[in-house]
């Protein structure tokens, strides 16, 4: 039976702006990373680290290809500077799944916030109007 909090997660998802929802999805995945690295000696480790680090790289996959869109509104430095982040991502993922430790995942857990902070801000210096103008990364 639907929750109260469903329901409020639903239509808080029906009316986010772009940015809103990226920023809620970024710190949606930090918090996943952080419970899996609270909670280390923990037997569900083994299938919750990689579906945490499954769910983030996803999550930065869908901003890699939004980058790579020809049309997209961001300054192509702008533009740059997130693949190399994508790309940064992806090699610590891997190096997390080569050989686990949960100290790896603060840095991902970082950035994760760092950038869903930074949409918060902007989204509320902008009041939106840069995603109705030019519409959201995800």
């Amino acid at each position: 039976m639907p929750t109260a909090l469903d329901a409020y997660q639903v239509a808080q998802r029906a009316t986010a702006t772009g940015r809103q929802l990226e920023a809620t999805l970024l710190f949606k995945s930090a918090r996943q990373l952080e419970a899996v690295a609270v909670n280390w000696h923990a037997a569900e480790r083994k299938t919750n680290l990689p579906a945490a680090l499954e769910y983030n790289t996803r999550l930065w996959a869908l901003f890699q290809a939004s980058m790579e869109e020809p049309e997209s509104p961001l300054p192509p430095e702008l533009r740059a500077n997130v693949l190399q982040l994508v790309r940064f991502i992806d090699r610590r993922t891997l190096e997390i799944l080569a050989s686990p430790d949960p100290n790896k995942l603060q840095l991902l857990i970082e950035i994760d916030r760092q950038v869903a902070m930074g949409l918060s801000v902007t989204e509320a210096a902008t009041g939106g109007d840069a995603d109705r103008a030019q519409g959201a990364a995800a």
